[in-house]
């Protein structure tokens, strides 16, 4: 991940929670509750105040995709300045259906900005990985995320590569049952604790599938359950919930796997694709 100013340390850290070592988090917890006090300490204050290493703030900055110390206290320092605007909050009752429409789509466009920035090159490449490998996908997701989990199955039917989706809870966890090693499931929670989503988790489990989550908190409890885990981030407001707008989001990292898949399995998509082609063609007048 490039390093930029407007790169959003605390979402990031957020984001990237639970691959933090033990120290590591210590740090993250003491940035996300008083943020200030970074700005004005120094990285020697920083380890003296947690009983640390400088080496081990130095690493938590690289891991957050800076150079050093001082390179993140900047970011963090425009970040605070100038925080992330809800595009919401500027809604009134004198805008237009235009100007509605308007920050509906820049609402939107922040989303997939800001869960950009989430993506994690090394996970995404193993993710990318697993499903090349697998027998089968399996989609599941409830409510919101359950029609994120037929456009995975919609995309990834496209491949050649048996893809289903399950949002019905009996459903899911009769799937799960029937999944083995060779199989992946990707489990989509905007929340990260949806208790149908966790029974699924259960059972795949027990089979030995491989599991990936598209979720929006890093330490919800599925985010602490899966082998890989793809966020995004959104805002609530009081128009829309932070779940619908994070769903551009999730849609675009399902569009991003589909791509990835194949470009590294071409031979195989193109003559699913071209299968699918003339099914299709089938259906037209």
């Amino acid at each position: 991940m490039q390093e930029t100013a407007s790169m959003h340390v605390i979402q990031r850290t957020r984001a990237i929670y639970n691959q933090l070592s033990e120290k590591e988090k210590l740090i993250a917890d003491y940035m996300m509750k008083d943020p200030q006090r970074i700005l004005h300490s120094t990285i020697n204050q920083i380890a003296d105040d947690l009983t640390i290493a400088d080496a081990t703030v130095f690493r938590f900055c690289k891991r957050l995709g800076f150079k050093g110390y001082q390179a993140m206290k900047i970011a963090l320092a425009s970040e605070l300045v100038n925080p992330i605007q809800d595009i919401h909050e500027t809604i009134t009752e004198e805008d237009s259906e235009y100007d509605i429409t308007q920050k509906v789509f820049k609402a939107n466009m922040n989303a997939l900005e800001q869960s950009k920035e989430l993506q994690d090159k090394q996970i995404m490449k193993s993710v990318v990985d697993v499903i090349s490998n697998a027998r089968s996908i399996s989609f599941f997701g409830s409510g919101g995320s359950g029609i994120v989990a037929m456009d995975g199955q919609h995309k990834f039917i496209r491949t050649g590569i048996p893809s289903h989706a399950y949002s019905e809870s009996h459903l899911q966890v009769m799937a799960a049952s029937q999944m083995s090693s060779e199989d992946v499931a990707i489990l989509i929670s905007h929340s990260g604790s949806n208790k149908d989503i966790m029974d699924v988790v259960d059972v795949v489990q027990q089979r030995g599938v491989t599991t990936i989550a598209i979720t929006n908190l890093a330490k919800s409890a599925l985010a602490k359950r899966v082998d890989y885990c793809l966020y995004t981030t959104a805002q609530e407001t009081e128009y829309r919930s932070e779940a619908l707008a994070s769903r551009i989001a999730e849609l675009t990292i399902i569009d991003a796997l589909y791509v990835n898949y194949c470009m590294k399995n071409q031979d195989q998509s193109k003559e699913a694709i071209k299968k699918m082609r003339e099914a299709i063609s089938l259906k037209r007048m």
